[in-house]
């Protein structure tokens, strides 16, 4: 336990930054698993709907410091190709 005062301010930052980062965390795999749904039943233009979100989502998260910006960037592009690559399988065309 904590005894300095500091040490117990610190406890208590430690806690909320948790519960923030935990929360954005949450937010960014429930638009994956959206976009994931939309990705599944063919839906392509909803899943390009969806992976504007979640990109957006990603970066806003990368740039409040909860996931380094790299890995947004990753987790974007893989999203991306999953899209298109579902796409191709289908004989759909390609998103620019």
């Amino acid at each position: 336990m904590a005894h300095s005062l500091s040490a117990k301010k610190r406890v208590r930052q430690t806690l909320k930054r948790r519960a923030r980062n935990r929360s954005r965390k949450e937010e960014i795999k429930n638009q994956v698993k959206s976009f994931a749904t939309a990705l599944t039943s063919g839906d392509f233009d909803k899943a390009q709907q969806e992976l504007g979100k979640v990109a957006q989502k990603l970066g806003r998260v990368a740039t409040k410091g909860t996931i380094h910006k790299n890995t947004a960037a990753r987790k974007r592009s893989r999203l991306a190709k999953r899209l298109n690559a579902a796409r191709a399988a289908k004989g759909g065309t390609k998103a620019a």
